[in-house]
């Protein structure tokens, strides 16, 4: 059961750390990269609908679990 929401923890913190990068409160990737991470910048670009669904699915996981 502390497994669960260990796992549930996790996943909340990584679901704001998405949130954050893609609505540009931190930076990522780093400046000066070039045309080499152009991926990477499309990839971040989908941070702003991945990371609350994460955080969604956090929660609702957290609430369900058996006591």
């Amino acid at each position: 059961m502390i497994a669960a929401y260990i796992d549930e923890f996790i996943m909340f913190c990584a679901g704001l750390w998405m949130t954050a990068v893609g609505f540009r409160y931190l930076s990522f990737p780093p400046a000066n990269q070039g045309a080499q991470n152009a991926w990477l910048g499309n990839l971040v670009h989908h941070f702003r609908w991945m990371g609350p669904l994460l955080l969604v699915i956090a929660i609702v996981l957290a609430i369900a679990a058996p006591a």
